[in-house]
């Protein structure tokens, strides 16, 4: 099938069609598209070498993708199309509240959901067995995050926050992680202060740190121009534990202004053989260096690739195999299990490190703590 169709998702799926994959992810706006693309990347790429060692059984590996543009709603939609394709499971997506919304459909109607980047902690309503998920909880990325503030000497943290499940629940994880060692956190609401009210907010707060949970490029960059530039908030501490400055994009539009602002990423601080391997695959496909939401994306693939292997693209056996699977990624042996509190089949492994750009050299990355 050529790259159209498999885009298209044309065809009926029968005994001799490839085995199909119904992909997810923000490839525009109001979506991360920077974030989308690094993604799909990453699902590329996995999808590709899993056809180059014979794909299933022989069959091809074909991705269906769909763009959510980070709405609920479409997302919802393309996992009722992914089934009516007959997809044998579903993959991606970045947004936490999108990936809720796609699982709670992909759970309801028995597809097999391996979600990529999304952290919120409630990615279902309750236990079950069909969804999987790679990257981290958010409580536990987030508290790591808390506990390198207060390592730095934070105590008093505001944040400027837009109406979101997925920036509420960050706050409280804050709270809950900070208060019981002296932490307070002020909220600050980005939807209503000008980015000039947010410096005389934070002024008058006396916060040394300022966290955007916010949407890039608006309200983030124009909320750290104003601060880097108020001579009152010259140590305050500017902070982005969703991974804002991660992407190239955030470098691009502030420049020497976005360097220092540690955030969230989900790698090692080596890459062994394969993730080196990896690495310079994307690198040569997205022109620039990949994100860890590119290793996440051919992580993914891995994972289904060997699942489809050992058991077939039979949507209940996938669902059954999430406790059973040991793959070697490109970020360590993913392997999944039960958290207390997590309904999913979760990946208990992924690296996690609090990282800023370099002032002396924005386009590297310092590793600032590690959990």
């Amino acid at each position: 099938m050529n790259a159209t169709a498999s885009r298209r998702g044309e065809g009926p799926a029968d005994a001799s069609s490839p085995v199909r994959i119904g992909a997810l992810a923000p490839l525009t706006r109001p979506g991360w598209v920077e974030a989308g693309r690094h993604l799909l990347a990453g699902l590329e790429l996995g999808v590709r070498e899993a056809n180059d060692a014979g794909g299933i059984a022989g069959r091809p590996l074909d991705l269906v993708v769909r763009d959510t543009a980070a709405d609920p709603q479409r997302a919802v939609a393309a996992v009722d199309e992914f089934a009516a394709l007959g997809v044998a499971a579903v993959a991606g997506e970045y947004h936490s509240v999108v990936a809720r919304a796609a699982a709670a459909r992909a759970d309801a109607l028995g597809l097999p959901f391996l979600c990529s980047s999304a952290v919120l902690d409630a990615l279902t309503e309750g236990p079950t067995d069909r969804v999987a998920r790679l990257a981290p909880p958010q409580s536990r990325g987030w508290r790591l995050y808390a506990d390198f503030l207060l390592g730095a000497g934070h105590r008093r943290i505001a944040v400027a926050t837009q109406p979101s499940v997925y920036w509420a629940s960050g706050v409280r994880i804050l709270r809950e992680r900070l208060a019981p060692r002296g932490g307070a956190v002020v909220e600050l609401d980005a939807g209503g202060l000008t980015p000039a009210a947010v410096c005389d907010a934070l002024a008058a707060e006396r916060a040394t740190a300022l966290l955007l949970l916010v949407g890039v490029p608006d309200p983030a960059v124009p909320i750290v121009r104003a601060v880097r530039r108020d001579a009152r908030l010259g140590e305050v501490l500017i902070g982005a534990p969703a991974g804002q400055p991660e992407f190239a994009g955030w470098a691009t539009q502030l420049g020497d202004d976005g360097a220092a602002v540690p955030f969230l990423r989900y790698l090692p601080e080596r890459l062994g053989p394969l993730g080196a391997r990896v690495e310079r695959a994307l690198r040569e496909r997205l022109g620039e260096a990949p994100s860890f939401v590119a290793f996440e994306g051919y992580d993914t693939i891995a994972v289904l690739a060997e699942v489809l292997r050992s058991h077939g693209p039979d949507r209940t056996r996938t669902a059954g195999s999430w406790p059973h699977v040991a793959v070697e990624g490109t970020r360590g042996k993913i392997d999944f299990s039960r958290l207390p509190g997590i309904g999913v089949w979760q990946w208990d492994g992924p690296p996690i490190q609090v990282v800023d750009r370099d002032p002396a050299e924005p386009g590297r990355f310092r590793i600032l703590h590690t959990g």
